[in-house]
């Protein structure tokens, strides 16, 4: 039997290759943009299910495109995944910017983990990614989605770096796991299912990661949100922290 770690990069694998596969078909046959998001949420959410259903039938599962069960709150396994995460993105031809979130969540706290950013041909995973090798650069770079693009240029003024931005949490915290990016933060609060793969993946890589407060992340709460995210080389994180609450 798989281990837990492999399961959540087979089901984060899978998945993304159901939604490239259906974003090829999608656009080479014209579909409407609405058409594109619904589908690969669908899709995506059935076979993401399937795969953990057939490996651990007895663990509870939180999706964002499925019902809420309310056994997770008593449940010791739980795993929290957003089987489609950027759908604005990948229901555009201009972007790549979506992901695969897979997490299991024991006793509240995230275990195993993976990302898969399907149009990149990427996978992380809490016992595969690396951890930052590369000397800091000069100038930080800070990533931020594009609605939050002011938060970001302000932090990146305040570090002495450079802003930009990306969709998708999973893509954002992924490319300061690949050294892309320095920092990673959203200052406002996100569903579990968006941080709680990307925070998992981002921390067995030896990233500081914590909640816009600086706060410790919690998962499977009762009601699934946190109180944004900060992702980021452990040599900034002060700074960072600071910069955000003066």
């Amino acid at each position: 039997m798989i281990d837990d770690h492999q399961l959540a990069g087979l089901a984060a694998q899978v998945t993304g290759e159901v939604l490239a596969e259906l974003r090829r078909e999608a656009f080479r046959d014209g579909w409407m943009i609405w058409e594109v998001r619904d589908e690969g949420d669908r899709r995506a959410h059935d076979r993401l299910v399937e795969e953990l259903g057939s490996a651990r039938p007895d663990d509870v599962v939180l999706s964002e495109e499925g019902v809420d069960d309310a056994r997770r709150l008593d449940a010791e396994r739980v795993w929290i995944v957003d089987p489609l995460d950027g759908t604005v993105d990948y229901s555009s031809p201009y972007s790549d910017d979506y992901a695969v979130h897979v997490a299991l969540v024991v006793n509240g706290v995230p275990t195993a983990a993976a990302v898969s950013l399907p149009a990149l041909g990427r996978l992380y995973g809490t016992a595969t990614s690396p951890r930052p090798a590369d000397p800091l650069r000069d100038r930080p770079v800070v990533i931020a989605s594009r609605a939050q693009a002011h938060w970001g240029q302000a932090l990146a003024e305040e570090l002495g770096g450079d802003a930009v931005t990306a969709g998708s949490a999973g893509v954002k915290a992924m490319a300061v796991v690949a050294g892309e990016a320095d920092v990673y933060i959203h200052p406002t609060g996100l569903y579990e299912w968006d941080v709680c793969a990307p925070a998992a993946v981002a921390r067995a890589a030896g990233l500081f990661v914590s909640g816009i407060d600086g706060s410790e992340l919690e998962f499977n709460r009762a009601r699934p949100v946190v109180p944004g995210l900060v992702v980021c080389r452990p040599e900034l994180a002060s700074a960072v922290l600071e910069a955000l609450h003066p």
